[in-house]
């Protein structure tokens, strides 16, 4: 009896030892925070940004890789299109990307966020020719989060040290920004517009559509079906975003292909099973079970 409690225990110990390292391994590399600048500025701010981010994924944030997105950063991609200029006292907004959770985009965005929503993010990245990656949003005050993106498209250049192309940056910016302009100009939800959105844009993508007034025609369309009321000038804006995302999917699709390795591939750590993150030995979960049952058995034979 008391050597068949012994092998019972010796068991457990090593499977102990070989699940727990394996499944809260994380590659640092593949971690990026971007402070807005106002943010960075102010131990205070800052604080309050790090502990969020800290309590949010479990990682000791001093030793997170970091830059800072200045206003001069998100001018030279908004004051293109928009005509937005941002002054160095409202850069607010901080992103932190854990490429470990790889496979389907996923973003979480604090309640100081105010305006642009998880699905708008995650539109606006697609657009980018992003697929993966787990993203985290966050302000000390609130804030609309429209200058958030350029931070988080920070993050996945300092992440994947490949630069996303600045036209493909300009048009995701100008989604976020047209939608946010929509937002104020009506009641319309976030989540309802953010949905009329995904559906154009797929539709436009899937025909390659690029004439104005059709665009404008499926807008409509998809206006009605949702019954979403929005002006014929923020249909127009609407339109043209559209159009200008359109036009730069040659160029997203190349981003996308540069990074394919590192960001749009699958990770078993984002899956949802009970698995063990491989270690590139081929080691998995049914093997290691397998090894320890020999091992019992082994004991409990000689018993």
């Amino acid at each position: 009896m008391h050597k068949r409690i012994l092998a019972i225990c010796l068991v457990t110990m090593f499977l102990a030892v070989a699940v727990i390292p394996t499944g809260f391994a994380t590659n640092s590399d593949q971690v990026v925070i971007t402070y807005g600048e106002t943010t960075y500025m102010s131990q205070q701010y800052k604080s309050v940004v790090d502990n969020y981010f800290a309590g949010k994924t479990g990682f000791d944030i001093n030793t997170v890789e970091s830059k800072v997105i200045t206003a001069g950063d998100v001018n030279k991609i908004s004051s293109g299109y928009s005509g937005k200029s941002y002054n160095s006292n409202q850069i607010f907004s901080s992103a932190l990307l854990d490429l470990n959770q790889n496979g389907e985009i996923t973003v979480e965005v604090d309640n100081s966020i105010t305006t642009i929503t998880p699905q708008m993010y995650m539109s606006a990245l697609k657009t980018a020719g992003i697929q993966g990656g787990h993203v985290y949003v966050t302000s000390p005050v609130s804030a609309t989060g429209e200058s958030a993106l350029a931070g988080i498209m920070g993050c996945y250049e300092e992440a994947t040290n490949v630069e996303i192309p600045e036209n493909v940056k300009e048009a995701a910016n100008q989604e976020i920004s047209t939608q946010a302009e929509i937002i104020n100009n009506s009641n319309v939800s976030a989540d309802d517009l953010s949905k009329l959105v995904d559906d154009v844009k797929q539709e436009v993508n899937e025909k390659n559509i690029t004439d104005h007034a059709t665009i404008v025609n499926i807008i409509n369309d998809y206006s009605t079906t949702y019954n979403i009321n929005i002006s014929d000038n923020d249909i127009e804006n609407l339109a043209n975003t559209i159009e200008q995302v359109q036009s730069v999917q040659d160029d997203a699709n190349a981003y996308k292909e540069q990074i394919s390795d590192i960001v749009n591939s699958d990770s078993s750590s984002d899956s949802g099973s009970d698995s063990v993150v491989s270690s590139g030995n081929g080691f998995s979960l049914d093997s290691l079970f397998n090894m320890v049952l020999g091992i019992f058995n082994m004991f409990v034979s000689n018993i």
